[in-house]
């Protein structure tokens, strides 16, 4: 067990790498459920507003409630916290396939998103004291590990359910209990009270709460756009392949792969490049150059390999400012580290599952394809909030 008063300078890659894989398999649920929309819509006779309040209630539990548990964990750590939520969040999305009413649905979306959410906050908070000095190089070990639970659950979600009909959820168990086990059983990731190293002198962040919540409100608002587009792009581009180019579901799965696995390599590129070039810089890049990528994706109609191309651009680049952004907020917040990571992955990316609700509306009135217009603009409201930001131009370290 690491203790506190040891000054970490360089990364610890094996505390690392295994909280990315706790990472990774709770995500893999969270990316798994709009995967399944399409086929429970079907099963259950939904809306698409009643499919989008589905993921609201996702986002509400696994995200929005996150600063709670982060302001918890500022001031006790609860360790026991990790492997619990793996298991929840597991156990929830594997029962999915066995429901047979709207009802049980939000239950069991609201028991996996309480395990993503106990999960990251603590998460988040041990893996800022393993990234030592080169924060945003360490966030984006933890980080890919979200990411790739993004990619792949998608996939295996319609693997399943194309091979096994909607119980073939239930195959979501098994990953989610191992790695709960090895939690359990692993003493790399157990530390006394991890703390922020202090800043220099030259890099103090904003003290006073004033000075902060400027700041945090530009921080938060533009994660909170950014997440809209993330996880509206994760909700309707599989209803725009199915339902309106009458694509295969696994054509659907394949594009939201592409999209998501893309984001996995953004986050690792994206830390070392923001720690080399400056934070906000590499964020202002990612939101600028994601919309144009976005609508050349639009205009190919979401089929051919020009889709696959442009789709899996927009997803590498979007997801280059993800762990960038929690840096910052860490920054902004270095006395509350798990009260800010609460805030960046919680309340700020939860309300995309807000945005996916008010999108669902838009998509029963207007189209699908139309709704997707929207989405593929909302980065540029992203950079103008994020340009607005008052950060260190050559902060390297926060």
């Amino acid at each position: 067990m690491v203790d506190k008063n040891e000054v970490v300078k360089k990364i610890d890659f094996r505390g690392l790498i295994l909280l990315s894989m706790g990472h990774m398999m709770t995500d893999l649920n969270t990316s798994a459920l709009p995967a399944l929309l399409p086929f429970l819509k079907e099963a259950l006779g939904l809306s698409y507003a009643m499919a989008g309040t589905i993921l609201m209630f996702s986002s509400l539990t696994s995200s929005v409630i996150q600063p709670v548990f982060g302001y918890i964990t500022d001031r006790k750590s609860f360790l026991w916290f990790l492997p619990l939520g793996i298991f929840c969040a597991a156990l929830g999305i594997a029962l999915l396939g066995w429901a047979s009413s709207y009802q049980q649905i939000i239950i069991l979306v609201i028991l996996s998103g309480i395990g993503v959410a106990i999960y990251h906050p603590e998460g988040w908070r041990i893996a800022n004291f393993f990234a030592g000095e080169k924060k945003a190089t360490g966030m984006s070990i933890f980080g890919v590990g979200g990411n790739l639970g993004f990619a792949f659950g998608p996939l295996m979600a319609v693997y399943f359910v194309k091979s096994m009909g909607l119980k073939g959820s239930a195959f979501f168990f098994l990953p989610g209990a191992v790695m709960a086990g090895v939690f359990l059983f692993s003493n790399l990731w157990r530390v006394r009270r991890p703390s922020a190293r202090p800043s220099s002198p030259s890099s103090s962040p904003p003290t006073s709460a004033k000075s902060v919540i400027y700041p945090m409100s530009l921080l938060l608002g533009m994660v909170i756009l950014r997440s809209w587009a993330h996880i509206g792009l994760m909700t309707f581009i599989p209803f725009y392949v199915i339902n309106y180019m009458k694509g295969d579901p696994m054509q659907a799965g394949n594009l939201l792969f592409a999209f998501l696995s893309a984001g996995t390599f953004g986050t690792l590129v994206g830390g070392p490049l923001a720690d080399r070039f400056g934070h906000k810089k590499i964020i202002l890049f990612s939101l600028g150059i994601t919309s144009p990528l976005l609508a050349l994706f639009l205009l190919s109609s979401g089929s051919g390999v020009w889709s696959f191309i442009w789709i899996t651009l927009a997803g590498f680049i979007l997801i280059f400012s993800f762990t960038v952004s929690m840096v910052m907020g860490q920054y902004f917040m270095p006395k509350n580290i798990g009260m800010a990571s609460g805030l960046i992955v919680g309340l700020a990316m939860g309300t995309g599952g807000i945005g996916a609700a008010v999108l669902g509306l838009f998509a029963d009135s207007w189209g699908v394809p139309l709704t997707l217009w929207i989405i593929a603009f909302i980065p540029w409201g992203a950079f103008l909030l994020a340009a607005l930001i008052p950060y260190p131009a050559n902060k390297k370290a926060a």
